[in-house]
């Protein structure tokens, strides 16, 4: 059922929907959902004179209730147990379809067998990096949130903030190493592009040509 029921348009629209969410989600602070009336409200406590200057930190700048009751509460943990949970049930379903199979081909179970834990080991490896790059950052600000006295290191504020960033690689690569397709074409981008080689078939044509 998969093409008929993921057909070009309804992909589009997703994709365009996945957009327009993060897009909602990541601007929220600049909506007015941020630390500036905060910060003017303390410097007015203060009675200062001085010119109102903002330190362009992330915890200075960023709210810790939108990063940590919007943000990690409604945005990240949720999608994370539900992708949890859908990803057991496929293992469930591999695990019974693979004996299934695996009972009414006895002559060959290893075609079956390699075919599902290859993708059952692809789907445990995107929630495993998911998880990876984006818990670590969410735990750092719920800390920072509900025991405002715990110091934590800026260095490993910078590193989370770096991780989840780098999940947006990260699948890629994944899907690069586990699906042949996809590490076709990435081969060939890369010796066409980056290491100056062309394809065989086309180097012959145009030696050929050159010759006539």
């Amino acid at each position: 059922r998969y093409k008929s029921m993921v057909t070009p348009r309804r992909a589009a629209v997703a994709i365009a929907c996945c957009w327009i969410v993060s897009f909602l989600v990541g601007l929220t602070p600049m909506f007015g959902w941020n630390n500036l009336n905060k910060m003017r409200r303390t410097q007015e406590l203060n009675s200062s004179h001085t010119e109102f200057v903002i330190t362009c930190q992330f915890e200075t700048v960023i709210s810790m209730e939108y990063m940590v009751y919007f943000n990690f509460f409604v945005w990240v943990l949720p999608p994370l147990l539900l992708m949890l949970l859908i990803y057991l049930e496929v293992f469930n379903l591999i695990r019974k379809q693979l004996n299934k199979k695996v009972s009414s081909s006895s002559n060959d179970p290893q075609k079956y067998y390699g075919k599902e834990l290859k993708i059952a080991k692809s789907l445990a490896l995107v929630l495993f990096l998911f998880a990876l790059s984006w818990l670590p950052l969410h735990v750092l600000n719920c800390i920072t949130l509900f025991c405002p006295s715990c110091q934590t290191p800026h260095i490993l504020t910078y590193i989370a903030i770096f991780l989840t960033h780098g999940n947006s690689a990260m699948n890629p690569i994944v899907y690069a190493f586990r699906i042949k397709k996809f590490r076709t074409a990435f081969l060939q981008i890369w010796n066409q592009y980056f290491c100056c080689k062309t394809n065989k078939n086309t180097t012959s044509t145009t030696t050929a040509e050159t010759g006539n």
